[in-house]
C-alpha cells in the first residue's frame, strides 16, 4: 500500500510539473504573437527599427517562431541591413513546414543578396525558391536578371585580369626601356668624362715648355744608320758629276796637245 501511494505521487508530480510547463510554453508562444502583432503594426507603418525589437523580443518568447524571424528578417531588409535579414530568412527556410513560406524566404535571400552584389549566391537563392514554388514568375524573372548580373561581372573580372597582365606587360616595357635609357645615359657621361680627362690632358701638355721640346724633337725625322737622305744623295751627285766633269775636260786638254795639225802648204 506504501509503495502505491508513492507511486502515485511521483506521478501526481509529474503530471503537476508537465502541466506548469506546458503553461510556461503557452503563456510565451500568447506573449510571442502579441509581440508579433505589435512588431506588425510598426511595421505597416514604416517604423523598421522598432519593428525589429518587437520581432526580436518575440523570438526570446520562441525561437522557433519562424514567422516572427521572417519578419524580422523583413524590418532589417528594409532597415537596409541587408546581412543581417539573410540569417533571420535563413532561419526560416529551417524551422518552417510550409514550402510557399520557404520559397518566400529563399526569394528574399536572393533580392538582399543583389543588393550586396553577390550574384551568384542570388542565383542559387532563387533557384531554391524555385524549387518551392516553381510556379512563381517574379522570382523566375529575378533569377534572370541575376544570371545576367553575374555573367556581365564575369566577363568584367576577365577584362580586368587582362588589364591588369597588359599594365604588367606596359611597366616591364617601360622598365626595360628606362634600363637602357639610363645606360645610354651613363656611357655618355663616361665617355663625356673620358672627353674631358683627355682635354685637360692636352692642355696640360700644350703648356708644358720641356713636354713640347720633347714632342718637337720627337717630330724631327732622324735618318736612319747606313742610309742619306735624299738632300745628301743629291749633293752626292752633284759631287759625282762636277768630279767627272773635270776629269772630262783634262782628258780632252791631253788630247787636243798630242794631236798634229797639219798645215796647207800654198805651194
Amino acid at each position: 500500500m506504501r509503495l502505491f501511494i508513492n507511486f502515485c505521487t511521483v506521478f501526481l508530480l509529474l503530471t503537476s510539473t508537465l502541466t506548469s510547463a506546458q503553461q510556461d510554453t503557452l503563456k510565451l508562444q500568447r506573449e510571442a504573437r502579441s509581440l508579433l502583432r505589435d512588431g506588425n503594426e510598426l511595421y505597416n507603418k514604416e517604423k523598421f527599427n522598432e519593428a525589429s525589437i518587437a520581432y526580436r523580443k518575440a523570438l526570446g518568447k520562441n525561437s522557433k517562431y519562424d514567422k516572427a524571424s521572417y519578419n524580422y528578417g523583413n524590418s532589417l531588409y528594409q532597415g537596409k541591413n541587408f546581412k543581417e535579414a539573410v540569417s533571420q530568412y535563413e532561419l526560416t527556410t529551417k524551422t518552417s513546414k510550409s514550402k510557399a513560406e520557404k520559397a518566400e524566404a529563399f526569394h528574399n535571400i536572393g533580392n538582399a543578396m543583389m543588393e550586396q552584389k553577390q550574384f551568384e549566391q542570388a542565383v542559387e537563392a532563387y533557384k531554391n525558391a524555385l524549387r518551392n514554388n516553381p510556379n512563381d514568375d517574379e522570382t523566375r524573372y529575378n533569377l534572370a536578371a541575376a544570371q545576367k548580373q553575374v555573367k556581365k561581372q564575369q566577363q568584367q573580372n576577365k577584362n580586368d585580369k587582362n588589364k591588369n597582365k597588359k599594365d604588367k606587360k606596359d611597366n616591364k616595357d617601360q622598365n626595360k626601356d628606362k634600363d637602357k635609357k639610363d645606360q645610354k645615359d651613363q656611357n655618355k657621361k663616361d665617355q663625356d668624362k673620358k672627353d674631358d680627362n683627355k682635354d685637360q690632358k692636352d692642355n696640360k701638355d700644350q703648356n708644358d715648355p720641356k713636354k713640347d721640346k720633347q714632342d718637337k724633337n720627337k717630330q724631327k725625322p732622324k735618318p736612319r744608320p747606313g742610309k742619306m737622305t735624299p738632300e745628301q744623295m743629291k749633293q752626292l751627285l752633284e759631287s759625282l758629276n762636277n768630279e767627272e766633269k773635270k776629269t772630262q775636260k783634262k782628258m780632252n786638254v791631253k788630247k787636243s796637245k798630242g794631236r798634229k795639225i797639219k798645215q796647207e802648204k800654198d805651194w
